[in-house]
């Protein structure tokens, strides 16, 4: 094999090997760290609505925190096992009580304090609910509440289990507004598939180059033939 046509053999190896490094590490981080889902209903308008997507990361239900967006399966409330979007509203330990204050005015409280939301549609955090609620979260639970007040089906509607609150293991992720990390996955995924092309072509290089060196040696003279 002519030295350059080994180089270039060594190059295609190193090169692919690195791309299928970062490629296949790119997509199982993805796939271990991130998922996606599509938003199907109005609860959690206006700040996601039907047909949006969104990202979410991974996260154990006890990393969770107060005003966090959140997906989670419930099927025993739910009738499904499909994830529901909803946001954490009260943690272990908060008393959340509903509401103060009428129409546009209407807060809810936590721990005594007005809770400032100012992604609930319409300003209305009660949502012309017919039932008022005064919740203290057990250790490990979590009180959800829609965006949408008046068009969710959320902690509300089950209050005669455990006040509303769901266990922390229904997590199955928390929505995420910056995609810095997930792009960078993504950018990595790509920089693995453009480098196995370069190795391969590198690999076709180092094909051509050594049979067109095999094709440039001279046939050996007549006396060296053995009749």
């Amino acid at each position: 094999m002519s030295g350059k046509g080994r180089g270039l053999g060594i190059a295609a190896v190193v090169v692919g090997l690195a791309g299928l490094l970062l490629g296949l590490g790119g997509l199982g981080w993805a796939r271990h760290a991130f998922g996606g889902s599509v938003v199907s209903s109005q609860s959690m308008s206006p700040t996601y609505g039907p047909g949006d997507r969104v990202v979410y990361e991974k996260v154990d239900g006890s990393e969770v925190r107060r005003g966090d967006v959140v997906l989670f399966s419930a099927p025993d409330r739910y009738g499904a096992d499909w994830l529901v979007l909803e946001r954490v509203v009260g943690v272990g330990g908060d008393h959340v009580e509903c509401c103060t204050g009428e129409g546009t005015g209407a807060r809810i409280t936590v721990n005594g304090k007005p809770l400032r939301e100012p992604y609930v549609k319409d300003g209305d955090a009660h949502g012309g609910y017919p039932l008022s609620y005064d919740v203290r979260v057990p250790e490990g639970r979590l009180f959800l509440l829609g965006d949408h007040r008046a068009n969710s089906r959320d902690s509300r509607a089950f209050l005669d289990d455990q006040d509303g609150t769901l266990p922390v293991s229904v997590i199955r992720g928390r929505v995420i507004d910056d995609y810095s990390v997930p792009t960078l996955l993504v950018v990595a995924m790509v920089a693995g598939v453009v480098l196995v092309l370069v190795a391969v072509g590198l690999g076709i290089a180092a094909f051509v180059v050594r049979r067109r060196a095999r094709a440039l040696v001279p046939p050996p003279p007549p006396w060296a033939v053995q009749v």
